[in-house]
């Protein structure tokens, strides 16, 4: 997107002006400086603002309501001819106004009174950026939900927990669900604060000097459903901080998604989980294979978030105030990350939530390499052992154990008896040493807040409930004001048109 300088007076050609623009008409470098073909999606953007800036122009006698209802009646019939329609141009900018004076002449020019393509597209970018965000914040709001429905069907589902990839601890498919879900929590508060960021007016703030002309900023940022006004006109004009934010979110995001789709990858190589059909494939030689490709892939797009954010900084760094041509390169990172990873929440969750989780397999394997260890570990030290006394008491007894199975109650009785001159009967009875070596046992016992334990698992999910409720109040609340001012804006258009 071209943000080269306009005149910021009534836009009228001068002698002078053709002249300049003849000499800089042509030559190899017109097609390199045109954006015109990336600008189509700010093309419904850049008609929204057009108005938005006429109708002010208007109602502050600086364009009279005569030529205003021109200008806006010929947008109209740029709107329906499309963005294919425009003539070359360096950027849709400046072919929609080339469109409006086709059809009105030399007055449509007054359309870019008061204003430059600096902050034009600054305001065109945040407000095409505000919809990719909503519509982001909103497939994330519904992928917790489906998450948070699978969780509720599997809090006494055990399976083996990792830590270095090695058994660890038996948790439960809902305990590892209600963790990714978290992340997206965050993940939504993220988004929700770039988006306040992202909507903020720079219309009116010019080139970078602001304008002689006593436009309504407000008026405009009204109009257009912006929550407030960039105050400094050289920074409205110039920051892309706001790209940088969103692309930033958009990533942490992409790398939360990763993580699940490792997860489950690793999962179904062990037969602890099966996906569904339709988020997988077979091989093209081996008949037998299901292979978890769509997941692969959303591992692999959260290179096209990292590169965009990294993109984006490299395209940002060093730029000097107040615009520069480098600009033009800026909103691609972000719109590249932005719709990678809206794919990538919904085929992520999409699989988790249609998957077969086989708790006969599962439970089987929550045992695995003595998993419960820590839980026996725990049971001595709430008897009043020792907690590294138990530890070590625990640790002899499982290496005496071959192949990485559980001891029995017998090697560690036998361990405390060499260990501490008298049997653990002396501390915990047999049954209950016996009990916490079972993996749903070990679950069970851990019950304290955000643990694994049933009960705990269902306050966990209970609050994440009414997180999402009010991250979807927060979502809906926005919509419903860029949707309110959408219809002021079409109402107040009506009145000159």
């Amino acid at each position: 997107m071209s943000d080269g300088e306009h005149d910021d007076g009534a836009g009228e050609a001068t002698d002078e002006s053709v002249v300049r623009r003849d000499r800089f008409s042509g030559g190899p470098a017109r097609s390199f400086l045109s954006s015109l073909d990336d600008d189509e999606r700010i093309f419904a953007a850049d008609l929204a603002v057009d108005r938005a800036h006429v109708v002010m122009l208007a109602e502050q006698d600086i364009v009279d309501r005569e030529t205003a209802g021109e200008i806006l009646s010929a947008l109209a019939d740029v709107e329906a001819a499309g963005h294919g329609a425009l003539h070359e141009g360096e950027d849709v900018h400046e072919a929609i106004e080339s469109a409006v004076i086709d059809r009105v002449g030399a007055e449509g020019g007054k359309m870019h009174t008061a204003r430059s393509r600096n902050d034009e597209v600054a305001t065109c970018i945040r407000y095409r950026l505000r919809e990719d965000l909503l519509a982001l914040i909103e497939t994330v709001v519904e992928a917790r939900e489906q998450l948070l429905a699978v969780a509720r069907e599997h809090t006494e589902t055990v399976m083996p927990g990792y830590t270095h990839l090695q058994p660890a601890q038996p948790t439960t498919v809902a305990h590892w669900i209600a963790s990714y879900e978290q992340a997206l929590q965050r993940d939504t508060a993220r988004l929700l604060d770039a988006y306040d960021r992202v909507n903020q007016n720079p219309l009116g703030a010019a080139a970078f000097a602001g304008t002689p002309f006593d436009v309504d900023r407000e008026r405009t940022a009204t109009l257009l459903g912006f929550d407030s006004v960039l105050e400094n006109s050289m920074d409205a004009s110039a920051t892309r901080d706001f790209l940088v934010e969103t692309t930033g979110a958009v990533a942490t995001l992409a790398t939360t998604l990763s993580g699940l789709a490792e997860d489950v990858i690793v999962m179904a190589s062990k037969g602890h989980v099966e996906l569904a059909d339709d988020y997988s494939s077979t091989s093209s030689i081996m008949p037998q294979k299901k292979n978890p490709d769509t997941l692969e892939l959303v591992r692999g797009r959260t290179g096209d978030a990292t590169a965009g954010l990294n993109g984006l900084l490299t395209n940002l760094k060093g730029q000097p105030r107040a615009y520069n041509r480098d600009l033009q390169r800026a909103g691609r990172h972000a719109w590249d990350a932005i719709d990678s990873v809206t794919e990538s929440v919904a085929v992520a969750t999409g699989a988790v939530a249609t998957a077969d989780w086989p708790a006969e397999t599962l439970a089987a394997a929550a045992g695995d390499g003595f998993s419960t260890a820590t839980g026996v570990a725990d049971l001595l030290a709430m008897a009043g052992l020792p907690f590294r006394t138990a530890h070590e008491l625990v640790a002899e007894a499982a290496g005496d154990i071959e192949g990485g199975d559980a001891p029995d109650y017998e090697t560690i009785d036998a361990v405390a008896r060499d260990r501490l001159g008298e049997s653990l009967s002396a501390y915990v009875d047999r049954e209950d040493v016996e009990a916490t070596l079972e993996p749903a046992e070990s679950v069970a016992m851990r019950d304290s807040a955000g643990g694994p334990a049933p009960e705990a698992v269902d306050a966990q999910l209970s609050a994440a409930e009414e997180t999402l409720a009010a991250d979807r109040n927060a979502l809906t609340t926005r919509r419903e004001r860029v949707e309110s001012a959408d219809e002021r804006l079409d109402a107040e258009v009506d009145r000159y048109v």
